[in-house]
């Protein structure tokens, strides 16, 4: 759909399509949690990382136990593969001190802004490498993704309050990369605002954007460097290993970044064909994409590599921002990066349920298993399900880890039990004799299930 035309229409619609968008937030009062659905033989089987709104990140396996705990959460808190660690095992990544209090006058009820430093801790929860002194400010501001490098860096994604000339707002948060070095020093850095007129947008769509009233105008969630892969291996050098993916939830833009040089080199979105319901067969064109969160290229060993994955919420987006939300529920995608078709989906009706079904409007994460099954974590509700390639859910998990969130745009908070993030983790990546269960669960017949003394 033309990004001018949805945004006049979502101008209009935004109230009502916000009222339908938290009919849908609200849940059952009184539900399981932990691990509800559990086929051994058909599940990949590993441990699963991910920080609670309790403040701690937790490694927990197929049956739910609490393997172990950090007390720190990490946005998102990451386990390290330990072949960036000098083969140390159970090393994760974590936000370690903190700017007290809730949200700026820039981004009032927000919290994830206030990140003073990171850290490396090991199993014991030692601080083994901490970064946020040699920061701007001496404030790391780390926000929504990292990524420890073959060569022992840090990729970091921050922001910095400034001003941008042209711009309504006196002041907006612009998205950062670094590149820290073990020693805490910045190597490298690369700066949105920078790069505007590469993002895909029209003049007429950038000055949307310029009188924005949102301070985080861009709300870019995701960084990743691409990794090895065919593409480049075939003579691409769009995909070279070392160049960055970026996604933007608010402008709904995916794109890829040239380390070299800091150029966009490929891009999905901001525009995209307005999606048909009656025509869902794949492959087919990418088709609207709306608030997007995890985009990543599929690592190489795995089924599908070299293709784009991404937990299409149908979420939040735009200028001014609004849902639009026309499938009824979320998405997960998978996109030929070079054609730019979509070759494979989710929705909630290939779980034999309504797509409403399956819907987070934020957050929310998706990851590509060894043996063809994809890990989907539906963040606002704090639901975490393993789904074969046809849609079959052989392993879920509701998240019993609560605590107080905020609420973007007010200064409160309420009780959730949300996850940002979860990150598959093989056994081999903690300290060997880790335990660990794979005991089946069946499916419970939720049509006759009661709580105790019921009728």
């Amino acid at each position: 759909m033309n990004f001018i035309r949805q945004h006049k229409k979502l101008k209009k619609l935004s109230l009502i399509l916000l009222t339908v968008g938290l009919a849908k937030a609200n849940a059952q009062s009184v539900y399981p949690t932990g691990v509800t659905i559990y086929d051994p033989s058909r599940a990949y089987n590993s441990y699963i990382i991910f920080s609670a709104p309790d403040n701690k990140t937790h490694l927990i396996d197929m049956n739910g136990n609490e393997i172990h705990t950090w007390n720190y959460a990490g946005f998102p808190g990451e386990l390290l593969d330990p072949a960036v660690t000098g083969g140390k095992k159970g090393n994760v990544l974590v936000q370690y001190e903190s700017i007290k209090g809730i949200g700026t006058s820039e981004t009032p009820g927000q919290t994830i802004f206030r990140n003073k430093s990171i850290a490396e801790l090991n199993w014991n929860g030692d601080v083994v490498w901490e970064w946020g002194d040699k920061a701007p400010d001496s404030t790391a501001r780390q926000h929504h993704d990292w990524q420890r490098l073959p060569n022992g860096n840090t990729l970091v994604l921050a922001n910095r309050l400034r001003p941008i000339p042209g711009f309504k707002l006196p002041k907006l948060l612009d998205d950062i990369i670094y590149e820290v070095n073990p020693a805490g020093d910045i190597v490298w850095t690369w700066n949105a605002s920078d790069h505007l007129k590469e993002f895909g947008f029209t003049d007429e769509e950038l000055e949307l954007v310029k009188n924005s009233s949102d301070a985080d105008y861009l709300h870019v969630n995701n960084m990743t460097s691409l990794g090895p892969n065919h593409w480049y291996d075939k003579g691409d050098k769009r995909f070279n290993p070392d160049n960055i993916l970026i996604d933007s939830r608010n402008a709904n833009f995916i794109i890829i970044i040239d380390k070299k040089t800091g150029k966009v080199v490929w891009n999905l979105g901001p525009n995209y064909p307005a999606i048909n319901q009656r025509k869902s067969v794949v492959p087919r064109p990418v088709d609207q994409i709306s608030g997007q969160h995890d985009a990543h290229l599929i690592e190489e060993g795995l089924p599908g590599a070299g293709n784009l994955i991404v937990f299409d919420n149908q979420g939040e987006a735009g200028y001014p921002s609004a849902t639009l939300q026309p499938t009824g529920g979320s998405r997960v995608l998978e996109i030929d990066p070079v054609t730019k078709t979509i070759v494979w989906e989710y929705t909630g009706q290939d779980s034999d349920a309504p797509t409403w079904s399956f819907y987070s409007s934020f957050i929310s994460s998706a990851r590509r298993l060894p043996n063809g099954n994809t890990l989907i974590d539906e963040g606002m509700h704090g639901r975490f399900f393993q789904i074969t390639p046809k849609g079959e859910i052989v392993w879920e998990y509701v998240n019993p880890y609560f605590g107080r969130s905020p609420i973007g745009g007010i200064s409160r908070t309420v009780r959730s039990n949300w996850v940002y993030r979860a990150q598959p983790v093989p056994y081999n990546w903690v300290p060997d004799g880790t335990a660990h269960s794979e005991n089946a669960i069946k499916p419970v017949d939720i049509s006759t299930f009661r709580v105790p003394a019921s009728q």
